[in-house]
């Protein structure tokens, strides 16, 4: 396949509004390091963390950094989705590989840099999908055997990978109780069809009751999550903000509360007798095994989760998308296609 010198590309400028994003067809065509290989992008999809890292939202004072803390190189690709075809590999990559249809894991293995780990997310600290091409370490890129689009396939990366983390971390089990917040998301819809493939019983705290219930929920509650008292055995917060205390209330004793997410405010009032009057755990999640990644492609491929697409822009418009994302009027994922098909 004889590949081009450039592509087009989304290209975040800097910290601000949808005005830094900047459409370009110039860009360079990256050009795999021997461990890594070039996937041609069909499609990526908007998260809370594109807008997040744009508007500087990570920094807990005026450094404008990046999910591992550190100050983000400018101009910088985002997607931390990616569906795509190998399309070339390095030196000390398996050629057999060129034509494998793959998911890119959003949170990767630590890079080494100077004998210092550095956290590494696509499309923040490294390059991501909001391009026609991206280079990603082979470990990184799973194959996936699915009938699904591209489009489809997108919406599970990041959001998927994230459920399925939470739910590991806090050992969900078949039968136990789990509460999902901010249940028709992107993570909050694939943590309540992942955990009934689990065999849990799903309580979704949503706005839109029919729509989660048809997803699959076992209950749907209101914010003041009326009749819940001590029957709640794990927690999966995407919201925060004031109605932490209430969830682990709610909890039974020795229950675990998990979160990832603060779009309802990252600052909480926490009564310590709640915590430790129940020998609660409480458990942070960003970075997760890789194990929890394949197990997420085994679950693709059987058909146990289901892409939930709301609506779909090419990369072009991906401001639109991104206002359209920050309605939160959908239930599911906004996809961007990159390749038309």
């Amino acid at each position: 396949m004889e590949l081009p010198d450039t592509m087009s590309a989304m290209v975040l400028v800097g910290h601000g509004g949808p005005e830094q994003l900047v459409w370009r067809d110039d860009i360079p065509l990256p050009h795999p390091a021997a461990d890594e290989v070039l996937i041609e992008v069909g499609a990526s999809a908007v998260n809370n963390t594109d807008i997040n890292t744009r508007i500087g939202w990570y920094s807990r004072d005026e450094s404008d950094t990046g999910w591992s803390g550190e100050s983000l190189d400018f101009p910088l690709i985002q997607g931390a989705d990616c569906c795509g075809r190998i399309v070339a590999v390095g030196a000390a990559v398996d050629p057999r590989r060129i034509g494998e249809r793959v998911l890119v894991r959003t949170m990767q293995a630590p890079r080494v840099v100077d004998g210092v780990q550095v956290a590494t997310t696509l499309g923040s600290e490294i390059d991501g999908a909001f391009a026609e091409y991206v280079a990603v370490r082979a470990g990184e890129a799973f194959d996936i055997d699915s009938a699904l689009s591209d489009v489809e396939l997108a919406t599970f990366p990041c959001a998927y990978s994230t459920a399925e983390g939470l739910l590991e971390r806090a050992g969900v089990l078949a039968g136990e109780r789990v509460l999902v917040t901010g249940a028709s998301g992107g993570v909050g819809s694939a943590v309540v069809q992942l955990a009934r493939a689990r065999g849990a019983h799903v309580v979704a705290l949503t706005s839109k009751p029919e729509e989660l219930l048809a997803l699959g929920s076992d209950e749907v509650v209101g914010r003041d999550l009326a009749g819940l008292d001590d029957d709640i055995d794990v927690v999966i917060d995407l919201v925060g903000g004031p109605g932490f205390g209430r969830l682990l209330q709610i909890l039974r004793p020795r229950g675990r509360y998990a979160v990832s997410g603060a779009v309802g405010g990252a600052h909480v009032d926490l009564d310590l007798r709640d915590l430790y009057l129940k020998d609660l755990t409480v458990l942070g999640g960003t970075f997760y095994p890789r194990e929890v990644f394949a197990s997420l492609i085994r679950r693709i491929e059987a058909g146990e989760v289901h892409p939930l697409v709301a609506a779909t822009y090419p990369l072009a418009e991906l401001a639109t998308a991104q206002e359209h994302f920050g309605r939160k009027d959908f239930v599911g994922k906004i996809a961007i296609e990159v390749r038309s098909t």
